[in-house]
């Protein structure tokens, strides 16, 4: 990597490893949306970039309304962690022998809850990379616990501790069939992912389309671990250095006073908006700005710039905003009627919010 700029490298990635490298930068999390017919093979895609491109361990979860929590717990665990909770557990049999007669064997039950290992040589038993295809449609209480996870690097199970390296990342993926992605992820976990990006089955599928390992849009990608694999490409293969470099660069970055203003102007008009009725908070500020920073070195430059802001912000509130219902309508206490704030909303989306936001005139 030491004979290539960061913009360099950039141009050698696919929009989706540009996207996940800009994550593990920024040690957050992302949305990944695309069609219906497109999710399985995005999913297997996306493994693929994980493992080859990163050199990072993955796992693809097939969520639906019925999985538990204890169902993303078993998947994600790394495969040293899987051999260890296979195994008869020392510090069950302890404990067994403790409460009861020395004499008393392990049940079956003890052993197929053998707890997960709390430290391995490198302090954690979960992969790198989670993919959770349509965790849109788990449950309130699994995305609750989820949060915990991306944001602490670790959870309480009744199976053990679980602990996530430094890079790690949980990528929801999801299908977005309308403007606006139904049902809807919790507020807090929404505030959680960094960006999102929609891929569109048309833009390809760089790993599946050498390899002739497309499917016909019906086959289901299998919720198994895999670990890094050597495999040949024509792309840059990202490594530590690459994320560092680019790391350190992001906080060399300058902006101007007018830029600054942009970017206040922004989230103002935003929050202002009658079709935003939240998502625009605080965090996501923050978010903004940083994520701005990340971007302008791989354009080759250290400075902000209008464009580089009004990508950020696309990338940044997206997925954040929530539009407004006519009944929220601020207008409505002065006077207004329902019918014709109907009609004002009805075809109101977060892209086209943004449009208008973005519509303002940027300092030159």
């Amino acid at each position: 990597m030491d004979d290539f700029s960061l913009e360099d490298t950039v141009r050698q990635l696919s929009d989706l490893e540009v996207a996940l490298f800009l994550c593990l930068v920024a040690r957050e999390h992302c949305l990944i949306e695309t069609t219906r017919d497109g999710i399985h093979d995005l999913a297997k895609e996306l493994a693929l970039v994980c493992s080859n491109a990163f050199d990072l361990s993955y796992s693809i979860l097939d969520c639906c309304e019925t999985t538990s929590i204890e169902d993303i717990h078993n998947e994600i665990l790394t495969a040293d962690a899987r051999k260890h909770q296979d195994r008869p557990s020392y510090f069950r049999l302890k404990t067994a022998s403790k409460s009861s007669n020395l004499s008393s064997p392990m049940t079956p039950r003890d052993r197929s809850r053998s707890p997960i290992p709390s430290s391995l040589p490198d302090d954690t038993n979960v992969v790198n990379i989670v993919i959770a295809q349509n965790f849109n449609l788990v449950d309130e209480d699994v995305q609750v616990q989820t949060l915990q996870l991306m944001r602490t690097k670790k959870l309480v199970t009744e199976i053990g501790i679980l602990n996530a390296p430094t890079d790690f990342l949980f990528i929801p993926l999801v299908v977005r069939e309308t403007d606006q992605l139904r049902p809807r992820l919790k507020t807090h976990l929404s505030e959680h992912l960094l960006i999102s990006h929609y891929h569109d089955p048309a833009d390809g599928y760089v790993y599946l389309e050498e390899n002739d390992w497309l499917s016909d849009g019906q086959i289901s990608a299998s919720s198994v671990i895999h670990s890094p694999k050597t495999f040949e490409k024509t792309s840059a293969k990202v490594d530590r250095l690459a994320i560092d470099k680019l790391r350190e660069a992001s906080d060399s970055v300058t902006s101007s006073a007018e830029v600054v203003r942009y970017i206040q102007d922004i989230v103002v008009f935003l929050r202002l908006s009658r079709a935003v009725a939240g998502g625009v908070s605080a965090k996501a500020n923050n978010d903004f700005a940083r994520f701005a920073q990340f971007l302008a070195p791989l354009h080759g430059i250290d400075y902000l710039t209008p464009s580089i802001v009004a990508l950020a912000a696309r990338k940044v509130f997206r997925h954040r905003i929530v539009v407004a219902t006519p009944d929220d309508d601020r207008s409505l206490q002065y006077g207004s009627g329902l019918e014709a704030v109907s009609s004002v909303l009805v075809d109101v989306t977060p892209d086209s919010i943004l449009d208008g936001v973005l519509a303002l005139e940027p300092p030159i």
